[in-house]
Order: structure tokens, then C-alpha cells, then sequence
């Protein structure tokens, strides 16, 4: 069993966990996820904390222990804390603002791009070079500041494009006689 898949999961106040076989269902005050558990692990509730225990000694059933642990965890920390990741925009002209429940951008292009959020997912523009979205599923927050960078990826001469906050771009030497 991996080190991970031994680690407790702490259940804080306000968040409720039903264990239904093998579906596990997550409720808080940000919102409800559910989640498939794979036949070969399994999960305990106990005095406030989740452990996933194994059906069997396979090595498989090692592995999906820490797989099992990281996305229940985060389905807790979604519903209870939620989930954010920061963009900034790099340019000259580049622009992003929030349109009710669509992110409007201006990245260079002869149109603007019109980024329809989807369900459960925020962003707010603090300035007009900065996005943060928001919301409480990690892989769906992850999924759309990807494809938002997508539009328009950093690229490595000048640097300009949407990129991650805490992302760093090695700019290349432009060619020289």
C-alpha cells in the first residue's frame, strides 16, 4: 500500500460523507460531489476521518490507494474550502473581463474570445491582466484555466500570451548574423 493511501483524511465541520457501497458522496457548504470507487479499495469512516482500506493484496490495489486518497481528499477540501487558480495575461492590448456567467477575452486576435464558464465554475478580474477561477471540483478549475491558456500560450521569444502565475518562461536568444 502506498504511503499516500495510509495517510487519514481529516473530515472538518460542515462537510458530510455518505458512503453507499461503492459510491462515495461528498456534501458541503460549496456544493455536492460523488465519486466511483474502484472494486479493489475500499473507504472507512471513523471518528471523523476517512481511511481507504484494501479488498485485496494485489499491487494494483496498492497503487489506486493513493489514487482513491488524493481525489476523495480533494472532494473534501472542494465542498468545504474550494478550489482557485490564478492567470495573468502578458501583452500589449491583452485584456480579459467577466460577462455574466462568460469570460470575454481580447488576446491579440481580429475578434474577441467569448469563454462560456461552465456550471460550478466562477472567475473574477481583479484588473484587467489578471483572471482567477474558481470553484469546488480541482479537475474541472484545472480544466478550464487550460483551455483559457490555450487560446494563447506563452511563447518563448518575447513571452507574451495567458500564462499561470507561478508558471516561469525561459525566454530563447533570438537569432543572431
Amino acid at each position: 500500500m502506498s504511503r499516500v493511501g495510509k495517510t487519514p483524511i481529516p473530515v472538518p465541520k460542515g462537510a458530510e460523507i455518505n458512503i453507499n457501497g461503492a459510491t462515495v458522496t461528498v456534501k458541503g457548504p460549496l456544493g455536492t460531489l460523488t465519486h466511483q470507487l474502484h472494486p479493489a479499495v475500499g473507504l472507512k469512516q471513523e471518528d471523523g476521518v476517512l481511511t481507504v482500506t484494501l479488498n485485496n493484496n494485489s499491487p494494483e490495489a496498492g497503487a489506486l490507494s493513493g489514487t482513491t486518497r488524493a481525489l476523495v481528499n480533494n472532494m473534501v477540501v472542494g465542498v468545504t474550502a474550494g478550489f482557485e487558480r490564478k492567470l495573468s495575461l502578458v501583452g500589449v492590448g491583452y485584456r480579459a473581463a467577466v460577462q455574466g456567467d462568460a469570460l470575454k477575452l481580447q488576446l491579440g486576435f481580429s475578434h474577441d474570445i467569448i469563454y462560456n464558464l461552465p456550471a460550478g465554475v466562477k472567475a473574477e478580474t481583479p484588473t484587467q491582466t489578471e483572471i482567477i477561477i474558481k470553484g469546488f471540483n480541482k479537475q474541472q478549475v484545472g480544466q478550464v484555466a487550460a483551455e483559457v491558456r490555450a487560446y494563447r500560450s506563452p511563447e518563448p521569444y518575447k513571452g507574451k500570451g495567458v500564462r499561470y502565475v507561478d508558471e516561469v518562461v525561459h525566454l530563447k536568444e533570438t537569432k543572431k548574423k
